[in-house]
């Protein structure tokens, strides 16, 4: 099982335990700011550190 699908599983599942325990709209803001984090901190990157970073990526997918 890749890291992905681990995180994604943990994700489905702290989700519906938010769901069952808080009213809709808490769990809505939840994965709205869990979603929206990472998207901002990526646009915070100028297009140079961003290419650095899927070229870092890109390496170590290939093992290298």
């Amino acid at each position: 099982m890749t890291p992905h699908m681990k995180w994604s599983i943990a994700g489905i599942v702290i989700g519906l335990l938010l769901l069952i325990v808080f009213p809709w709209w808490v769990t809505a803001g939840v994965v709205v700011l869990a979603i929206a984090i990472p998207a901002a901190g990526w646009m915070a990157l100028d297009p140079s550190q961003r290419r650095r970073y899927k070229e870092i990526r890109r390496r170590r997918s290939l093992g290298g």
